[in-house]
């Protein structure tokens, strides 16, 4: 290949990473070990993964060091190039780091990362995916070969920083629950909480919220529609027919989230069987559209009757629900928070949620009392709307800051 034909997308990176910002890092950042030979970064489109791997590119080569490169998959470059020959290039004029980006719009991608590995030991690589679905079911033969990481949305942690400048590390669960007054009390001398946490559970856990403004509900609809209309059909090979059973089933079950979906009579909604229709909840969940909160019995369970189905965040609650339930936000943000934490989220006979099959969390208003788990030990009330807890009373907003 020759220089010429390089020259746009080498132009591409450098540009990037010179003009990518440094001032804001994503909690994720410190906890990736990039000395691995091969690093994969998944997550929901619209968390931020571009920016993290831009960052990491500026602050360890600089910009147009000739050591990285920055090659975005979707780039037009590669409608008349093939991957193989850009690393071929790369590799052969000195650069030691490649960092894919946009990895699902290859064809044949797992493919193509396994042959780079094979063929270039001397090479290091990360590569990233906007597809949640598709990084999942192509990364197979990878999975002893690769650090594999997933960024979030914003915590509303994070969100404070880019709102209020408040800079605090994340909390344990441990610490939260035995010293949550005195630290809510130290955030809430700074910092005006409720006004931010409102406007944050309706438009704060994308990082794109910063850029879009007004239309970010809009931006945020594209974006399930692009994973239902690009995403879905590349990783399970439906038809067009049931790609609209996908957006209908998502739709249908939004309405109500949270909720333990009768399947039999959703199956008949949607006018499908019962693999087809297990099939798409499995998947709509691995895209983070849904969560599923299982009740703690077999996961085989599941196959006759799914456990709580969730919206993914409460952003997307306020973009594909007119008027959301004000409970239904409220758990959503809590199971949401508690599962990118890296904690076990299950739904109990009594309460809203066991935390790590121990502790047991009821989710309510500023109002909410212990009548509905009274007496249940390492029990819990979470309430929304107050700045301060006292005793086994917590403030939601807390919860925000877990990761």
């Amino acid at each position: 290949m020759e220089d010429a034909d390089i020259r746009p997308l080498l132009d591409a990176s450098d540009r990037l990473v010179a003009e990518v910002t440094m001032g804001f890092r994503r909690y994720l950042c410190p906890l990736i070990d990039w000395k691995d030979r091969l690093v994969c970064i998944k997550g929901p489109k619209g968390v931020g993964k571009t920016t993290l791997i831009l960052q990491h590119i500026r602050e360890t080569f600089g910009a147009r060091s000739g050591k990285a490169a920055y090659l975005p998959a979707d780039h037009i470059w590669f409608s008349s190039h093939d991957m193989l020959d850009a690393v071929e290039y790369f590799y052969t004029h000195g650069f030691t780091h490649l960092f894919i980006d946009e990895v699902h719009h290859l064809p044949e991608w797992s493919r193509a990362i396994k042959t780079i590995t094979d063929c270039y030991p001397k090479l290091n690589m990360a590569y990233s995916g906007s597809s949640i679905l598709k990084i999942s079911t192509g990364s197979a033969d990878l999975s002893r070969r690769q650090a594999v990481y997933c960024l979030k949305g914003l915590s509303f942690r994070e969100y404070l920083v880019l709102e209020a400048a408040l800079e605090r590390p994340p909390l344990s669960l441990g610490d939260l629950l035995g010293a949550h007054r005195r630290i809510a009390g130290e955030i809430c001398e700074k910092v005006k909480v409720l006004p931010l946490f409102e406007k944050y559970l309706k438009s704060g856990y994308y990082p794109m919220y910063r850029d879009v403004s007004s239309q970010f509900q809009d931006r945020l609809v594209t974006i399930v529609n692009s994973v239902l209309d690009v995403d879905l059909p590349s990783v399970e090979d439906v038809t067009t027919a049931t790609v609209r059973k996908a957006k209908k089933m998502l739709m249908v079950l939004a309405r109500d989230c949270p909720q333990q979906p009768n399947m039999s009579a959703l199956y008949r909604e949607l006018e499908t069987n019962r693999n087809l229709g297990l099939k798409l909840l499995d998947a709509l969940e691995r895209a983070e559209l849904f969560a599923m909160v299982e009740s703690g019995s077999p996961k085989l369970k599941r196959l006759s009757r799914p456990g709580k189905v969730f919206l993914g965040d409460t952003n997307l609650m306020y973009a594909l629900v007119p008027s959301p339930d004000v409970g239904a936000v409220r758990e959503t943000f809590f199971a949401n928070q508690m599962r990118a934490a890296g904690h076990g989220v299950e739904s109990p006979e009594q309460g809203d949620f066991v935390i790590d099959g121990k502790w047991l969390f009821e989710i309510g208003g500023r109002g909410k009392g212990f009548s509905q788990i009274k007496d249940r030990p390492d029990s819990y009330i979470v309430n929304d709307g107050i700045e301060l807890g006292i005793g086994s009373k917590i403030p939601l907003w807390l919860f925000g800051f877990m990761y």
